[in-house]
């Protein structure tokens, strides 16, 4: 989940291997002592670092609708002062990362996110329409005919294109992670270049 250069904390390989095993299992079909054993810890240990299981959803999908909503963010801070076609090539970049990184919290996102409580499940919904929005806004730029309905259904639409990596087939089955998201990408920008030419 993390894209750091320095070894992830214990609370950091907790988490990626909770995502992991929830995403293949599903969120109750995995206990603490399996996720525990996965890291090196007792199950029991577990609870140093996180009060259980729903502790641990709740972290791992809030966690990731917060970092995609800062990096998109950076990016466009980034990119400060270049065109709109080269701020949306970067957010579509950034987002290919996740999606080819992150595969495991796309599945839990799926199937998952009813289990969390009201208010981490709300707070999710918060970051996810910034995310959009600040996408509709730069979508907008680069395609001016779209009205601000249609570029947020195309927002939507490549976010599905693009958060269809797990069903890719095995991380080992699929080509070069270059050539993937350089197919990726391709396709992300022919469907809004598609819906550009309304």
């Amino acid at each position: 989940m993390a894209t750091r250069t320095d070894a992830p904390t214990r609370r950091e390989q907790i988490l990626k291997e909770a995502a992991r095993l929830f995403a293949e299992r599903g969120f109750h079909g995995v206990g603490v002592d399996e996720i525990g054993a996965a890291v090196g810890i007792s199950g029991p240990g577990l609870y140093r670092h996180f009060a259980g299981k729903d502790a641990m959803l709740a972290e791992l999908l809030v966690g990731i609708s917060e970092q995609l909503l800062r990096s998109a963010r950076r990016r466009l801070a980034e990119v400060d002062g270049g065109s709109a076609e080269d701020v949306l090539d970067s957010l579509v970049e950034g987002h290919i990362d996740f999606a080819l990184d992150d595969r495991p919290l796309i599945t839990l996102h799926d199937r998952e996110l009813d289990r969390l409580r009201d208010s981490d499940r709300k707070l999710v919904r918060q970051l996810q329409r910034q995310y959009v929005e600040l996408w509709v806004e730069v979508v907008r730029e680069v395609y001016p005919v779209l009205t601000e309905p249609t570029a947020r259904s195309a927002v939507h639409s490549v976010f599905g294109l693009l958060n269809s990596t797990p069903h890719l087939g095995r991380p080992g089955s699929l080509p070069g992670r270059g050539v993937t998201a350089g197919l990726l990408h391709r396709m992300a920008r022919g469907a809004f270049a598609a819906a550009g030419t309304e």
